[in-house]
């Protein structure tokens, strides 16, 4: 995908021209880690790419010889472009998605994590921040009932995006169907689950379902589950938000018997 290279690199002191907003297929990306990731990867189209003159330095510091130059221009500009608690860093990046994975690209040894109606851009962001961290091949979420790969989720990734693709489904329980059928084993994670999670041993396929806070799994969806798992925490507070649940539960499921994640 070749990548728009119309950045100027000299400095522009007026308002910064709001994006359009007639592109469905548009990614926004703010911040640092996200910006720099992003433009590390080939799969990649650049739109659009502005940078305050500090942030264009660091990340030319970073990455010698960063095509295409930034767009130079203040940071109020790039903030008029975001919500207003947006924190930009002084880089922003308009650019297309990456291409989802289906099903049949899902490796026979694969760790895949199964979002069932988690909407919080913050806690799905989270979660593939965690989940590049644990070498996870993809994250497996519905058309609907989900949230874009942009704006705040991609800043709670910090650069995940990059490293975990996508694979959208229209139905949650058909697609965990279809997995078992693979051989993949089905582990849900919910408050109220059958047996403790650390009596389930690792092993590969798999992949984890995880459900929204409070409501936690849909019944087909745990219905398709070959196993149910909790946390018991041992503490005050009896449950986690749904990021830091796939956190504990990632290691659990990827530790060694050394203890070190595999």
């Amino acid at each position: 995908m070749t990548r728009d290279r119309r950045g100027s690199g000299k400095p522009s002191r007026g308002p910064a021209r709001p994006p359009r907003d007639d592109h469905p297929d548009r990614v926004i990306l703010y911040g640092f880690h996200p910006v720099a990731e992003a433009l590390r990867n080939p799969q990649r189209g650049v739109r659009r790419f502005l940078a305050t003159e500090n942030a264009a330095a660091r990340l030319a510091a970073e990455q010698p010889g960063l095509e295409p130059l930034p767009e130079i221009v203040r940071a109020e500009a790039i903030s008029r472009l975001l919500e207003p608690d947006a924190v930009h860093q002084g880089l922003f990046l308009e650019c297309d998605p990456l291409p989802a994975l289906g099903l049949d690209d899902l490796g026979d040894d694969a760790l895949v994590l199964a979002l069932d109606q988690v909407t919080d851009p913050h806690n799905v962001g989270a979660i593939t921040r965690t989940a590049a961290a644990f070498g996870v091949q993809a994250i497996l979420t519905t058309a609907r009932h989900s949230p874009a790969a942009t704006g705040v989720l991609a800043k709670a990734a910090s650069g995940g995006l990059e490293h975990v693709p996508s694979v959208v489904v229209r139905n949650l329980a058909d697609a965990l169907i279809e997995l078992g059928q693979r051989g993949f084993r089905r582990i849900g994670l919910d408050s109220a689950g059958d047996v403790p999670l650390g009596a389930v041993p690792p092993g590969r396929p798999a992949v984890l379902v995880l459900g929204a806070e409070g409501r936690g799994l849909r019944q087909r969806t745990r219905a398709n589950c070959d196993v149910v798992a909790r946390l018991d925490m041992p503490g005050a507070v009896k449950s986690l938000n749904v990021s830091n649940a796939a956190a504990v539960a990632l290691y659990a499921l990827t530790a060694g018997s050394d203890g070190s994640a595999t």
